[in-house]
């Protein structure tokens, strides 16, 4: 048996690697898996860097930001693998959603409506002199930073001058949305229907409208590791796939959500957490709605790593001022993910996959059949809200195109 830590922070999206280790698909696989709970993601980044974890349940940009070398002690790292599709979401305060309602937002999740209210509100209160909005991120290399920046942008509203943007972890976020330390806040579940249940917030859009099956989490491992621990490495990548598709089984959400719950994973209430299996999600103490493709663990190649996910997160970077853009530099973010790696892991399990390593992000209006190393693989509807396409062979164009916008 080899032995591996791995760590996670409590989210919903942790819930393959959380499945994994209860229902014995590590095991199965030789492998003898301790999982560490941890409050942030600096704390995991540091943990990989010292050598501490051997793999970690990580934000989709992390192994890109580390391999750019944007932050201290950064590792080389690899993701060989995704961890889902989906699962966050932007929560505002109550005070300022029914300000958002008075400019029209129709509390539908609706990212164009509830981005023409925000901006409408923040037009209004620099009119009277208030002060910028405050909305908390999980992580400045994170998906929620800059699918928030871009839902804004887009919505002409500059995140870098029309608000405040700060730091907190998730678990953080509810508490201080209530103590009014923030205006609103981008995370995963569950730390938005926890505000919401409260009274203290209302969800106003999520990821899986901002941009429609887009990769939240990935799993991250050290690229020297998976180099001198090849078989190890496929070993826990059939573990996490076989779990991916037991946790997608609406059958076994009521187990599923027992084991997000116990005290040292997410610990919170289980009743909580089984709805948001079916995109059932509470938008506000008086209602809920239900969000398709809202968190996806296998269905759309959930967990293939596309090369084309890290090259639009490398655009936002680049946008937002956190690096620069070369062609070396997006060589870089590109190997970042290891679609290569995956699909030899996944081999002896005779699953559908993805041929290409890269697609267009927005082509898909409706789910497609695409061509797969077995049958039965569908893909989309894909793409982002406001009807733009990403091609990841022409990244600097993209990249130029959106620093004109805003």
């Amino acid at each position: 048996m080899q032995d591996l830590s791995i760590g996670f922070v409590p989210l919903l999206d942790s819930a393959i690697v959380l499945a994994a280790e209860a229902k014995g698909f590590f095991v199965e696989e030789r492998l003898n898996v301790r999982l560490t709970r941890e409050t942030s993601w600096s704390a995991i980044r540091d943990r990989l860097a010292v050598g501490s974890l051997q793999a970690a349940h990580v934000l989709a940009p992390m192994p890109i930001a580390a391999n750019l070398g944007l932050f201290p002690l950064a590792p080389k790292l690899m993701a060989p693998i995704a961890l889902g599709l989906g699962g966050n979401a932007v929560t505002v305060s109550a005070g300022l959603g029914a300000a958002m309602e008075a400019e029209g937002d129709e509390s539908d999740l609706d990212p164009a409506k509830a981005g023409a209210a925000l901006k409408r509100v923040i037009a209004a209160r620099k009119a009277e002199g208030l002060p910028p909005l405050r909305f908390g991120v999980v992580y400045v290399f994170s998906g929620h930073n800059l699918e928030l920046r871009y839902w804004l942008a887009a919505n002409g509203i500059d995140p870098d001058r029309d608000i405040e943007i700060v730091v907190l972890p998730p678990p953080f976020m509810p508490d201080a949305v209530e103590a009014g330390r923030i205006d609103g806040y981008c995370a995963g579940e569950p730390w938005n229907t926890i505000a919401a249940r409260r009274g203290a917030a209302r969800i106003v859009t999520v990821k899986a409208k901002i941009w429609r099956s887009s990769p939240e989490k990935v799993l991250a491992l050290p690229a020297d590791f998976v180099e001198a621990n090849e078989e190890t490495v496929a070993a826990l990548l059939r573990g996490l796939y076989r779990a991916s598709q037991w946790a997608a089984a609406p059958e076994n959400h009521p187990e599923l959500a027992a084991i997000l719950a116990e005290p040292g994973h997410l610990d919170v209430d289980r009743a909580m957490l089984e709805p948001l299996f079916s995109g059932t999600l509470a938008i506000s103490d008086k209602a809920q709605t239900t969000v398709e493709d809202f968190f996806l663990t296998s269905a759309k190649a959930a967990t293939f790593p596309w090369q084309s996910h890290a090259l639009w997160f490398y655009s936002q970077l680049v946008r937002w001022g956190l690096c620069d853009h070369s062609a070396e530099n997006a060589e870089i973010a590109k190997m970042s993910y290891r679609p290569d790696i995956y699909r030899k892991a996944l081999q002896p399990l005779h699953t559908p996959l993805p041929g290409a390593s890269l697609k267009v992000e927005g082509a898909l209006k409706a789910p497609t059949p695409v061509g797969a190393s077995a049958g039965g693989l569908i893909l989309g509807p894909d793409g982002f809200f406001d009807g733009q396409t990403f091609d990841p062979d022409q990244v600097g164009a993209y990249i130029d195109k959106q620093k004109a916008a805003i």
